[in-house]
C-alpha cells in the first residue's frame, strides 16, 4: 500500500505539539506561528554563509534540525523562504518519519537540491564499517542521490563502547570515510557528539585528520584556555568543521529581553545566537526550531549578526544563564572527568528529560528505556558531588528524580 503523504494542517501541527502540559502553555504562541506559516512568510534570500571546515562549502550559518513534532514539507518551505539552506535529519527522528519528510519536500523542489546542504546521521555499533552498508537506506529514506554529510550519531562510549574513543583517529574509520566519499554518495563524513568524553573525541579527530565535520554540544560560556578550548582549537586547526548543537537548551527559563540588549536589538535567546557566532571557529548553529515565530527570531539573529558580541554581553548573558533552571548540561567540560569514571548515562538522561520537558516529546522515553538498564542506574554515580563540580551548577539529582518519575 503506498504511503501516505505526512502533512501537517493547522490542527494536526497544534495536537503534534501539545502533548505535555509545557506544550499546552505554548500553545497561543504555536497558533500564532502557524497562522504566519499560512501565508505571511516571503522569500528573503539565503542567510550569511561560513566556510564549513577548511575544505568544506560555504553554507548558511543557521541549521534547522529535523526532529521536532512541526515538520512537514510545508514547515520545510517556510524555513527555505526564511533564507535556511542547511538541514539536520537522522534515521530516528520522529520515529523514523523525519528523512521521510525531507523527501517528499525535495520530491515536490527537485531544482532545490543543489542549493541546501543536507545531513543525515546513522548508528553503526558494530564500528564506522557498518556506515557503508547504512548509507543506501538513508539516501533512500531521505530521497536523494547524496548527503552533503553523513555522521555517526550520537558517538559516546554508553553506545559504542570504550573503543569508540579511537576510532576518529582508526585507520578503519579513515577508510571507511574515503570509500563513502569516493562513491559520490556523501560530500563529509563526520560524527554528532554530546558526550562528557567530547574533549576526547575532539582530540581523536584532530589527530586522525581525516574527518570533515563534526557537531557537538556546546554554549559559549565555558572557562576560555581549558581543555575544550584547546580540543576546540586543534580540531579547527586540523581543518574539521565544527558545528554547534543543543545551543539554547539552557535558555527556557530565561527573560525573553534584557534592557542592554534591547539597546543592541537583540532578545535574549538571539543574544546567544550571537555570542556562539561570536566564536569564529564554530561555522553553524544547528537548532531545533519548534514553530515560525522562533524560525523567524533566529534567522532575523543570523541577518543581523555583523561583529562578536562585546565581553560585557556575553557576560551579562552567562549571569542570566546561571540564574536559571536547566535541565542538561550546557556544554562546558567541568564533568569530564566524573564521565570517566562512571558509566551512568547523566548527559543522556538530562538531554533526554530536556526533550519531554522542553519540546513535549514522548519518544525521550523510548529513548532513556533503550539505554542499558546498568547504565541509567543512578546509585553507581553520586551526582550530589556531579552538581556542585559543574560550572553550571546543573541539577543532576534533581533531573535524574524527574527522567525516574516521567520515564518508569
Amino acid at each position: 500500500m503506498k504511503e501516505k503523504p505526512f502533512t501537517t494542517s493547522r490542527r494536526n501541527f497544534l495536537k503534534a505539539s501539545m502533548t505535555l502540559p509545557v506544550a499546552l502553555a505554548a500553545a497561543p504562541a504555536l497558533f500564532a506561528s502557524t497562522a504566519v506559516a499560512a501565508g505571511a512568510v516571503t522569500a528573503s534570500g539565503p542567510l550569511p554563509q561560513r566556510q564549513l571546515g577548511k575544505a568544506g562549502p560555504k553554507v548558511t550559518m543557521l541549521c534547522m534540525g529535523g526532529m521536532m513534532a512541526a515538520l512537514s514539507p510545508d514547515y520545510i518551505d517556510i524555513a527555505w523562504s526564511m533564507g535556511i539552506r542547511y538541514f539536520d535529519t537522522a534515521d530516528c527522528y520522529i520515529k523514523g518519519k523525519s528523512e521521510k519528510i525531507f523527501a517528499q519536500w525535495l520530491a515536490k523542489y527537485p531544482e532545490r537540491r543543489k542549493e541546501i546542504f543536507l545531513v543525515s546521521k546513522d548508528h553503526p555499533h558494530q564500528g564506522p564499517e557498518q556506515l557503508l552498508e547504512m548509507i543506501d537506506r538513508r539516501l533512500a529514506a531521505c530521497g536523494t542521490t547524496y548527503l552533503d554529510a553523513f555522521y555517526i550519531h550520537g558517538l559516546g562510549p554508553q553506545e559504542y563502547g570504550e573503543g569508540s574513543l579511537d576510532w576518529p583517529k582508526s585507520d578503519a574509520y579513515k577508510k571507511v570515510a574515503e570509500k563513502l566519499k569516493s562513491s559520490g554518495k556523501v560530500r563529509m563524513v563526520g560524527f554528532s557528539c554530546h558526550d562528557g568524553r567530547l574533549t576526547d573525541y575532539l582530540n581523536a579527530a584532530a589527530t586522525g585528520g581525516f574527518l570533515d565535520i563534526i557537531m557537538l554540544a556546546f554554549n559559549p560560556f565555558y572557562p576560555k584556555g581549558g581543555p575544550l578550548d584547546k580540543a576546540l582549537d586543534a580540531a579547527h586547526q586540523a581543518g574539521i568543521g565544527l558545528v554547534a548543537m543543543k545551543t539554547m537548551r539552557s535558555t527556557g527559563d530565561v527573560p525573553k529581553r534584557l534592557p542592554e540588549l534591547d539597546q543592541l536589538g537583540l532578545t535574549t535567546h538571539q543574544a546567544v545566537l550571537h555570542s556562539v557566532w561570536s566564536d569564529p571557529r564554530i561555522s553553524v548553529i544547528c537548532n531545533m526550531i519548534d514553530n515560525v515565530d522562533q524560525m523567524a527570531s533566529s534567522t532575523d539573529a543570523a541577518r543581523s549578526y555583523k561583529a562578536p558580541l562585546k565581553f560585557a554581553h556575553r557576560q551579562l548573558l552567562q549571569e542570566t544563564l546561571l540564574a536559571g533552571r536547566r535541565t542538561m548540561c550546557t556544554g562546558c567540560p567541568s564533568c569530564e572527568a566524573f564521565a570517566r569514571q562512571t558509566r551512568f548515562a547523566f548527559h543522556d538522561i538530562a538531554r533526554f528529560v530536556t526533550y519531554y520537558e522542553q519540546d513535549g516529546n514522548t519518544e525521550a522515553r523510548d529513548y532513556y528505556h533503550a539505554l542499558p538498564a546498568e547504565i541509567r542506574d543512578a546509585a553507581q554515580a553520586d551526582l550530589a558531588a556531579l552538581r556542585d563540580g559543574c560550572h553550571f551548577k546543573t541539577d543532576y539529582p534533581e533531573i535524574i528524580r524527574r527522567a525516574e518519575r516521567y520515564f518508569a
